[in-house]
């Protein structure tokens, strides 16, 4: 009898090759890009379909516009987002001042405004038949002409609005870093003879920076996703480009070459986060943690720290929510109360929704990354959280065209087979909502996930594979209790996105539904800003809450620190 010595093809040698570079973790991060793309791939696909003489058209007339705006736009909101979001945390971190540790959860609160809905308040606010200007007419005496007013509805104002609204991204991140910092760095700052600022600059801002180029690069996403701020102040830029030449011009292929090339603008600033970082990790070496070091401040100093932690939440969320609460105090919406339950339902159940699938995500994409940093591992990751900087308009009609495809094609066999018609199976329920959501804030949340992670030492993965631990044991018994806070934050910040977002919602939502968004938009469309304050004010409420626990969550992710008082 006669053995025959079989070995495995070449494919599945390289198969399992690929496996055991990759692992488990790696392929499940790459498995979750591809669905996730999707939409991404629906807008890039127009590229290969271009119609010549619409872009022909527009890099003749508007393409120059649409950069410049979009590359200014986002330099001054880079700019106002960093100055504010960096010197506020670490006055409140390491400062003691005057009501400094309320100031900590209070600079926060522009997270619940959305940009658009600031936008709207402080146009009706500063516009010429507004209150300002008509009380400073009334106060000199002063007619049209005889004294000048800086124009709100402009690059420059938008890039003020949106900046006052965005920074707590920068903010927040780098207040948690500054709450890890190494007490040891600082006193040894300090005993080799640098003052308070130059131990700022030379040791705490370096030490930080990963966390603060995080922010600034979701702030930078946003700025370039923005619809509503821009398009009311008549700034054009890509996204108001891409939404009028996909339903003003009726060109969806001249659109889809915009947002491509805004997908390459994001590229960009993604590159540019991890090139910041560089090799360099950011590991704790010890569990040893003291109360980090109090500079007390008196007199004009404490009064400067106090006024420059006061104004921005002033500016960016307690200016903008009075005057609608005025509007609404005024005019307000005269829908049933429990018409305004309903929408608030509404709301807060896709923002728990979605909140939880895109946090899971995330967990799944930063875990993936730290477990198996190859190339194809690290490609998957970066490509899947392109959505955040693309407008929600674009990600919502690029998930409805493969998906009415889908549907259509179900439907017909269903019918031919069987002669039954399975109707709208991913269109017409919760599930493309959901789905637009993921791709849309998927960044939020592997950004925070990421920058948790990155705090783990390595030396526990060893320690867990010598105790017989396997991977997805060591995240769920050791990783994730430790990044709990990172968790949190994902979880609270993309709840709070999904309750501000509004294209998505309006182009994807099943048919009769409505949430306190879509409310707003409808009525403000009309002019009726008035009555749209109602739904706004609730908006801004209903994102408070998770705002004032995120801060909580934050202050305690440092052991030894008490929490902020509510």
């Amino acid at each position: 009898m006669s053995h025959v010595a079989t070995q495995n093809p070449p494919a599945a040698r390289a198969e399992g090759a690929f496996r055991a570079r990759i692992g488990g973790w790696g392929i499940a991060t790459i498995l979750l890009s591809l669905p996730v793309l999707v939409p991404l791939a629906t807008v890039a696909a127009g590229l290969f379909h271009p119609d010549r003489a619409v872009w022909e058209h527009l890099v003749d007339t508007v393409l120059g516009v649409y950069v410049i705006n979009t590359v200014l736009l986002a330099l001054c909101v880079g700019a106002g987002t960093l100055l504010l979001g960096v010197s506020s945390a670490w006055l409140v971190t390491m400062c003691r001042f005057p009501l400094s540790r309320h100031l900590n959860w209070v600079l926060l609160l522009p997270l619940a405004m959305p940009t658009y809905l600031s936008g709207y308040a402080y146009t009706d606010l500063l516009q010429f038949t507004g209150p300002v200007q008509t009380a400073l007419r009334a106060l000199t005496g002063w007619q049209h002409g005889d004294y000048w007013a800086p124009e709100i509805r402009s690059l420059g104002g938008a890039a003020i609005v949106m900046s006052l609204v965005l920074y707590p991204y920068v903010y927040l991140l780098a207040r948690a870093a500054f709450l890890a910092q190494s007490v040891c760095v600082l006193e040894a700052a300090r005993t080799l003879g640098r003052s308070p600022w130059r131990g700022f600059v030379e040791v705490a801002l370096p030490l930080a920076r990963p966390a603060i180029v995080g922010g600034l690069a979701l702030a930078l996403m946003e700025t370039l996703a923005d619809f509503g701020t821009v398009s009311y102040f008549g700034v054009d830029t890509f996204t108001t480009g891409i939404y009028r030449t996909w339903f003003a011009m009726g060109e969806p292929v001249a659109a889809t070459q915009l947002a491509a090339l805004l997908m390459l603008c994001v590229f960009t600033v993604l590159v540019f986060e991890r090139a910041s970082r560089g090799p360099a990790r950011f590991d704790h070496t010890t569990q040893r943690w003291q109360t980090l070091p109090g500079y007390r401040l008196r007199g004009l100093a404490a009064l400067g720290a106090f006024t420059a932690c006061l104004l921005p939440p002033l500016l960016g969320f307690a200016v903008p929510a009075a005057h609608l609460a005025k509007l609404a105090w005024e005019e307000g919406d005269q829908l049933r109360l429990t018409a305004f339950v309903d929408l608030a339902t509404n709301s807060l159940t896709l923002a728990a929704l979605g909140a939880v699938v895109t946090t899971a995500a995330a967990v799944i994409l930063a875990y993936g990354l730290r477990l198996a940093p190859a190339k194809p591992v690290r490609w998957a990751a970066r490509l899947a959280t392109l959505g955040y900087a693309i407008p929600g308009s674009v990600i919502a009609v690029g998930l409805l065209v493969p998906f009415a495809y889908f549907d259509n094609t179900i439907d017909s066999w269903a019918r031919a087979s069987f002669g039954l018609s399975t109707g709208l199976m991913l269109t017409g329920g919760m599930f493309a909502l959901l789905f637009a959501y993921l791709v849309r804030f998927l960044a939020v949340a592997a950004n925070a996930m990421e920058s948790g992670l990155g705090k783990v030492s390595p030396s526990l993965d060893a320690a867990a594979r010598t105790l017989g631990r396997g991977p997805t044991r060591t995240l769920f018994f050791i990783h994730l209790p430790i990044v709990w806070g990172s968790v949190l934050t994902a979880l609270l910040t993309v709840f709070v996105d999904v309750m501000k977002e509004l294209p998505a919602t309006l182009i994807v939502r099943p048919f009769n539904f409505e949430t306190l968004a879509t409310r707003v938009y409808r009525l403000a469309s009309d002019e009726r800003l008035g009555e749209a304050s109602t739904a706004s004010l609730l908006i801004v409420a209903v994102g408070l809450v998770p705002v004032i626990l995120l801060s909580r969550a934050v202050a305690a992710s440092r052991p030894g620190t008490e929490q902020p008082p509510l």
